[in-house]
């Protein structure tokens, strides 16, 4: 296993500086953000796509320090009811794949995004519950005529030009937000679908982040992964539940806050996922995501680090010589 970063956490720097940084800090591999939540600033396509020398100095500049490539990660909503959001999203969702293809990376990361609940909608609509019934006829709408169509096509598109895993992280929001949506989704748009698996997202919604690798790992639906934690404030969850729109910034009346690795969920747990990774076979990149309210970027980011050097396996595994 290598580790990465997801370098968007460094997005003030310029690009030199910020792989200088990174490794220094002890990274192997950098995940880069191509749009548009994200932003464009260490990756930008149009800039890389359309200047063939701009391209070799970019690729030339992470080979010489010993750097991979895990992933291109396009994060925004195609599936937006605002035509012209939704225009621009696709856009960069396209040129994320084309740029990836120029550098022969097989994994762009993503969303699956989220539709509205009928045509001239102006925002999206996460259903989450069945009931009152038409919550089940804008979900049936959703999936049948908006997302089902639209990932086909665009999985038979980046299959075209060499990419074969989009990794979707599972994100409240949208329609692929647990393993049980993302295998839905597998199962209509092709296995070029897979997980961006991201436990952060998942502990705050009661799923095991190790019994859902055991599920998705069983079906080679795992293609990346992200290192990011999440605290569980178990008094505001007793009273209020796991749902929580305050904002992030209000950490002692939330009833959980994204943390740096090991600040959320204990070492053993990180443990168990790392041991769970390496079980189903995922022997790749574990990229870290900082997005912590009480760490600063480079104390957040060093811990992180820390801790996830001392748990990730680095060898091959050997014969099993005693059974």
């Amino acid at each position: 296993m290598k580790l990465g970063v997801f370098t968007v956490l460094y997005q003030d720097l310029p690009f030199e500086q910020m792989l200088d940084k990174v490794v220094e800090m002890g990274v192997e591999a950098v995940e880069l953000g191509t749009g548009t939540y994200p932003g464009t600033k260490h990756c930008n396509p149009d800039e890389l796509l359309e200047d063939a020398s701009k391209l070799k100095n970019f690729q030339q500049a992470i080979d010489k320090r010993g750097l991979t490539i895990s992933g291109l990660s396009f994060h925004s909503n195609p599936l937006h009811p605002n035509k012209e959001y939704a225009k621009q999203s696709h856009e960069a969702w396209r040129k994320t794949v084309l740029l990836a293809e120029r550098l022969e990376i097989p994994v762009v990361n993503g969303f699956s995004g989220c539709p509205g609940d009928y045509q001239g909608a102006k925002n999206p609509n996460w259903v989450t519950c069945s009931w009152p019934p038409e919550y089940l006829e804008i979900l049936d709408w959703q999936w049948n005529e908006v997302v089902i169509p639209y990932w086909k096509e665009e999985a038979a598109f980046a299959e075209s030009h060499g990419i074969n895993k989009i990794a979707f992280e599972m994100h409240p929001g949208f329609v692929v937000y647990n393993p049980d949506t993302l295998l839905k989704l597998r199962e209509h748009a092709g296995e070029s679908i897979g997980a961006n698996f991201d436990p952060s997202h998942l502990v705050w919604q009661g799923i095991d982040p190790v019994e859902a690798i055991k599920k998705l790992g069983r079906e080679n639906a795992i293609y990346h992964f992200h290192a990011k934690d999440t605290y569980l404030d178990e008094g505001n969850i007793k009273v209020n539940g796991v749902l929580d729109t305050k904002h992030y910034s209000e950490i002692l009346d939330r009833s959980w806050t994204f943390r740096s690795v090991g600040y959320g969920q204990n070492e053993k747990k990180w443990r168990d996922i790392i041991s769970a990774l390496r079980a189903v076979g995922y022997d790749d990149v574990i990229s870290i995501e900082h997005e912590d309210m009480l760490a600063s970027v480079d104390e957040g980011l060093g811990k992180a680090i820390s801790l996830l050097h001392k748990i990730l396996f680095k060898e091959q595994v050997g014969e099993m010589w005693w059974a």
